[in-house]
């Protein structure tokens, strides 16, 4: 390791304090910036044997020239200085953030003398606060035009409140009782700044506090006989309960949350926010980011969260997160966005109820993020191009590979054996040339890959298409197009299985590969070393794009062979007919629940008695 590594310290000058350290290259580029508990423990994990390394973390540090840290007084300390330095240094091998700028937000210059409610989409402006994101720009304006009609905020740019000072006479939106026109000083200055904090404490989650004090003057104010001002009041109590009308009550507690939903993959990770304020979801936000080097959930949901709110100026922190995983440093992390907040945060992983719910939903979120931006990336023409010119490249074929069909095998503990074939035709997928095979029986997920694959080139070999029976045989046609890749999802035993294959079944001329999922490494038959497809490349998306959708079809066919097992078994039992299998379908929600439920659980479906049940209970056994 001293061979490959020079620079690499003596363990004994490496401090066991907390601290932040630094990879760089021969030019002083900051690669790298991490932090840990004991700087000797994390480090000497960098400084093992290199075949023992994440082939990412293997490149990194194979890139180094140097190793450099600081030693801080607590993790804290640690949290905040790693976050300073990723931001100032933007080191290639931490996680990239592809936030989506695209969404509106409501904000108000609360740092002006003369604060301003405006719409923007740049999150970053000092002295700003900022509500949303909104999904759509007319959804925000119709928020902001009705919340100008109760708390009637100077919504005008500089230079036409500059004129109307100068002028002294106000702007349209004054006159039609849009606003207080502080400009021409009907407000004083003390007066319109509390209406900009009423307006902010309103979307911030206050909504209650405000429509109770309205209705308490409004009540006032009819005692009073004083019935204009009364309307009034009711106008802005009915103005501000259409604004909370928008918004979904999730909560019935008035809680005050931000609720993240992660999912990702061995390059990317999308992340889906719900900002939940007094129990209402007032905003979505997602966003993407690449993943350079293998992150435990933990570590990666610490990173969200710094970026989410350290990252952006005006962005608030709510008393509670919540998130999928804990982090791995929760108290550091906790007092971390508490300093940013100016209170305590706490950080939670929901357990039982709405919460819990809602964290599913918003996982349900991230996951079709992740899938449609894997999906953008390689329906894109030139993508698609670059993705097969690199294939064709990584992999020596003299063609780029216009045609390719991949292969999976699903089971559940050795039965019900079924394999799929998918293909994609140019990088996008043909679907209605997608197969299934369903394997009466398999030593092994290797035999299974020749048996599928045998049975696929059945209808390519030379000897098959020259015989009479290929002449009329309709499965000719459904297997009419000749590959020009096959990739298989497994390491080398499979592949090697579907290499045998193409060489029992007489079929030239087609390369084969395997696509290992752990570490994203396509082996080639017979090959003693793997072809590492550079991150974030097309290639390397199209090839994970078909893996997935190989996966996802067997799985899809597995499922349905279960289910429909399970009805003929039912169908057996005397006493049920399709109407009541059909009615425990539906109540159990699937033949999976059903085969766990209890004969109690199965007796309270309606039509199904007790020993009915019991009968069901014992067949669904054996």
């Amino acid at each position: 390791m001293a061979d490959a590594l020079p620079f690499r310290p003596k363990t004994g000058e490496i401090p066991t304090q907390p601290g932040v350290y630094r990879w760089l290259d021969a030019n002083g580029r900051v690669l790298y910036v991490g932090k840990a508990k004991n700087l000797r423990a994390r480090l000497s994990n960098y400084f093992g044997p290199l075949e023992s390394l994440h082939k990412r973390t293997r490149r990194m540090v194979t890139s180094a020239a140097d190793v450099q840290w600081t030693i801080v007084n607590s993790e804290f300390e640690a949290l905040q200085l790693e976050f300073t330095w990723i931001k100032e240094f933007d080191p290639p091998f931490n996680v990239r953030l592809k936030d989506d700028k695209s969404y509106p937000y409501l904000a108000i210059s609360l740092g002006e003398k003369h604060p301003r409610a405006f719409i923007t989409r740049n999150r970053e402006q000092k002295g700003v606060k900022y509500f949303g994101p909104y999904t759509q720009a007319w959804a925000v304006r119709e928020t902001l035009d009705t919340m100008l009609k109760v708390y009637p905020v100077r919504s005008c740019s500089k230079q036409i409140f500059d004129r109307a000072r100068q002028t002294g006479r106000p702007c349209l939106l004054a006159d039609i009782g849009k606003c207080a026109a502080p400009c021409v000083e009907r407000v004083s200055d003390e007066e319109h700044l509390n209406l900009a904090k009423s307006f902010a404490d309103f979307l911030a989650g206050g909504d209650t506090k405000h429509i109770q004090r309205l209705e308490k003057q409004m009540r006032e104010a009819s005692e009073q006989q004083h019935y204009e001002l009364a309307a009034k009041y009711r106008d802005d109590v009915q103005a501000l309960e259409a604004v909370l009308a928008k918004s979904a009550v999730v909560f019935s507690d008035q809680t005050d949350a931000d609720l993240f939903g992660i999912a990702d993959d061995e390059l990317a990770a999308a992340v889906c926010q719900f900002i939940v304020r007094g129990g209402r979801v007032r905003g979505v936000r997602g966003w993407v980011l690449d993943k350079e080097l293998e992150r435990e959930p933990g570590e990666l949901i610490e990173y969200v969260l710094e970026h989410a709110y350290a990252s952006i100026a005006g962005i608030e922190v709510p008393k509670e997160v919540l998130v999928p995983t804990q982090p791995d440093d929760l108290e550091a992390l906790e007092k971390f966005l508490a300093q940013i907040r100016g209170g305590k945060v706490a950080i939670r992983v929901p357990q039982r109820g709405d919460k819990k719910a809602l964290a599913a939903t918003a996982e349900v979120n991230a996951k079709h993020a992740l899938s449609l931006y894997k999906t953008r990336r390689v329906s894109d023409f030139t993508a698609r191009a670059d993705a097969l010119t690199g294939l064709q490249k990584a992999l020596g074929l003299e063609s780029a590979p216009l045609r390719i069909e991949c292969f999976d095998v699903s089971h559940l503990g050795g039965t019900g054996i079924v394999g799929s074939m998918v293909v994609f035709e140019d990088g996008l997928p043909k679907k209605d040339q997608y197969r299934r095979f369903s394997i009466e029986s398999s030593s092994d997920d290797t035999d299974s890959i020749y048996q599928i694959i045998t049975r696929r080139l059945k209808y390519l070999s030379k000897d098959f298409l020259d015989s009479e029976d290929a002449r009329d045989n309709q499965q000719v046609a459904k297997f009419a197009y000749r590959p020009n890749l096959l990739i298989v999802d497994g390491g080398q035993p499979q592949v090697n299985a579907a290499a045998r294959a193409l060489r029992d079944s007489g079929v030239e001329d087609i390369q084969v590969v395997g696509i290992a999922k752990r570490l994203e490494e396509l082996w080639m038959p017979e090959s003693d070393y793997p072809v590492i497809l550079p991150r974030a490349t097309d290639e390397l998306f199209l090839v994970q794009r078909l893996r997935d959708e190989a996966h996802r079809f067997a799985i899809s066919y597995q499922r349905n062979k279960r289910k429909e097992s399970v009805t003929s078994r039912l169908l057996e039992i005397p006493g049920l007919g399709e109407k009541r299998v059909s009615a425990l379908l539906r109540h159990f929600g699937s033949a999976k629940r059903l085969g766990l439920a209890t004969a109690d659980e199965i007796a309270l479906v309606a039509g199904i008695g007790p020993v009915l049940a019991q009968q069901i209970r014992s067949e669904l056994n054996d």
